[in-house]
């Protein structure tokens, strides 16, 4: 829905005690799926920026240190128009907050169906530039396998990891992608199919994962899970799934040498 209430300051409380307790970190938060900055309807864009505003509000009382958001679809104007518009909105949006220290936004790449924004590197980075210098909290990235693989870039390959790992690099800078969203895709390599799978049972496959996850590069990075939950236990499953995919991979590094 668009509007959202804040969350009780007891609850609040109590997941700041069970992170601790835990050591549960970081905190990554998506945002609302309604949620169009780049529209071009006046209605949408009032609404997007109202909603994304309580987002943030909601990131900084809970003490997320990331907030996720699609950059939006620019059906009603040009692809440059868009972009700006998604600038403009981030700091229409931020007007008069106070983000924590610990706190950045991050853009997420697409699958690219439509008209949405964000299929390419360079539309991620076009928005950065616009926005970052605009808004009180860095701006970052994060990369989801299932829209990079449904976009064109085959990360289930070895060569095609090394491939966006370089580009990625090279265009956002690795430094700058914090997190990244673990998710099987069921469509085809550039089917720009948002459509995602249980690790493994998709087209990126256990392989593709296990070299994923074992990137010298990307090993230290936040891993989310975004897959199906079709019966009990499935996110479950899922986790252990990605874990044991590290085990064996350090496994057989240990027995190799």
């Amino acid at each position: 829905m668009w509007r959202a209430s804040p969350p009780p300051a007891g609850e609040v409380a109590e997941m700041r005690r069970l992170r601790a307790q835990h050591d549960l970190r970081p905190l990554v938060i998506h945002d609302s799926y309604l949620i169009n900055l780049a529209s071009g309807d006046e209605a949408i864009r009032a609404k997007s920026v109202g909603a994304f505003r309580g987002e943030l509000e909601r990131a900084f009382l809970i003490g997320a240190e990331y907030l996720v958001i699609h950059p939006g679809s620019h059906r009603d104007r040009t692809l440059e128009e868009g972009i700006l518009a998604i600038a403009d909105a981030l700091q229409e949006a931020s007007v008069g907050l106070k983000p924590p220290k610990n706190f950045t936004l991050l853009l997420e790449n697409t699958a690219g169906a439509g008209n949405t924004i964000g299929r390419t590197l360079e539309e991620l980075k076009q928005i950065h530039d616009l926005a970052a210098p605009r808004v009180p909290y860095p701006i970052g990235y994060c990369l989801d396998t299932c829209h990079l693989y449904a976009s064109g870039f085959d990360v289930a390959t070895e060569a095609g990891l090394r491939d966006i790992v370089k580009r990625t690099g090279a265009v956002l800078g690795l430094d700058r992608v914090p997190v990244i969203h673990a998710n099987d895709s069921k469509g085809a390599l550039a089917s720009k199919l948002d459509r995602h799978a249980n690790i493994g049972e998709g087209q990126i496959g256990l392989d593709g994962f296990r070299r994923i996850l074992n990137h010298p590069k990307l090993r230290a990075k936040a891993f989310v899970l975004e897959t199906p939950i079709d019966e009990p236990g499935d996110d479950l499953r899922n986790v252990n799934t990605l874990k044991s995919l590290c085990r064996k991979s350090r496994t057989t590094t240990k027995k190799s040498s």
